[in-house]
């Protein structure tokens, strides 16, 4: 009985990780760029190309004129590990923002797609900024940074109401593959890595009352957001994603 039960703790089924994209098409995924409705892919921003989600811009008409946009995946999650790897490529739109260059990121505690407005330029959400430099362009710039576009987070016991937050990495230059990770625990302490070394971490993302995206999604005193949608992000300059996985832990 004893070796009986010691087998089958032994045996436990343990979360697997789900892949999010089958590396051939957009199946589960939505985009919303803005000025457009939702599912409408304007100028085919996001799609498929060698196993990868690929952001590009050759049919913007060489201007992106702050479309900003976001490719939503279809369910949401609450306590997990998120997994995938990123990498810039070719050149920015020349009207993209400054601190658009190499720029992307990971949009974690999402409000539903279907509440953005037309024109919102970002979800409400935890943003894990991802940043990167040419091989030609000198100094540091961190990655796996965090942007609180309606919402604050809690660092070292004290409310932050910071917009962007550097992380601790290193910086990352040309158009080598990165792999991130993102752990969100059961009582919200979020942890991000880049290539398996932690490099920031913080917990109890909430809304932002001050912000008007979150006036029709705060629906009690309590702010704190329990979970959320996963998108990626367009910003004017090309990216690319794959291996994009999940592990639930709840």
């Amino acid at each position: 009985m004893v070796a009986l039960m010691a087998s089958g703790f032994a045996t436990a089924k343990q979360p697997e990780w789900i892949s999010l994209f089958d590396g051939k098409s957009l199946k589960g995924w939505t985009p919303k760029v803005r000025g457009y409705p939702l599912g409408e892919n304007f100028a085919n921003t996001f799609r498929v190309q060698d196993g990868a989600i690929i952001v590009r811009y050759d049919k913007y008409g060489g201007k992106f004129s702050e479309r900003f946009g976001h490719l939503f995946y279809k369910t949401p999650y609450s306590s997990y590990s998120f997994e995938m790897e990123y990498r810039f490529v070719d050149k920015q739109l020349p009207d993209g923002p400054g601190w658009a260059y190499r720029n992307s990121g990971v949009m974690l505690f999402g409000q539903a797609p279907e509440t953005m407005a037309l024109d919102q330029d970002f979800p409400v959400s935890a943003e894990v900024q991802i940043l990167g430099l040419a091989d030609t362009d000198t100094g540091e710039r961190t990655t796996a940074n965090l942007c609180t576009p309606g919402t604050n987070v809690v660092m070292d016991g004290k409310l932050v109401t910071q917009h962007c937050i550097n992380s601790k990495s290193k910086t990352f230059k040309g158009d080598q593959w990165v792999k991130l990770r993102v752990d969100v625990s059961e009582n919200l302490v979020v942890r991000h890595f880049i290539n398996d070394e932690e490099v920031m971490n913080y917990s109890e993302v909430q809304y932002d009352p001050r912000d008007a995206s979150t006036k029709d999604l705060i629906k009690s005193q309590d702010l704190k957001i329990n979970g959320g949608t996963i998108s990626l992000q367009s910003e004017s300059h090309p990216v690319e994603f794959r291996n994009i996985r999940l592990k639930p832990t709840r």
